[in-house]
């Protein structure tokens, strides 16, 4: 059975300041889409959602780096580097949504390749 996510930011960060701090970490330029309600802050948003953010933002610096280069590897991915249309939608979204993202057209493009070698 799967942890409370109370416990798990308590084994992880100590208290839920901490995972909050921790997500803040994360909200530069370079990862961050600014759609925080600042009249509540991420103090009031559930740990659940923060561990998730935090997870998320965590993996993405690790492998990408930014959010830039996350949008690249979705236009590689989707054969549509050129597109600055859809760069540009890419750009309004998310993090967690780009991440999403990328793990579909990583799924289709693997797809692809078996059946464009047994067609050749």
């Amino acid at each position: 059975m799967a942890k409370a996510p109370i416990t798990v930011v308590k084994e992880k960060f100590g208290d839920k300041t901490k995972l909050v701090e921790a997500v803040k970490a994360f909200m530069s330029e370079d990862l961050w889409v600014n759609r925080l309600n600042s009249e509540k802050g991420l103090e009031h948003v559930s740990n659940a959602k923060l561990l998730r953010l935090h997870q998320i933002f965590t993996q993405v610096k690790a492998e990408f780096g930014t959010r830039d280069k996350l949008i690249d590897a979705i236009l590689t991915l989707e054969n549509r580097s050129k597109d600055q249309g859809f760069r540009s939608k890419l750009a309004a979204y998310p993090v967690p949504r780009l991440l999403d993202l990328h793990k579909s057209a990583k799924k289709r493009a693997a797809s692809r390749k078996p059946a464009a070698a047994a067609a050749s």
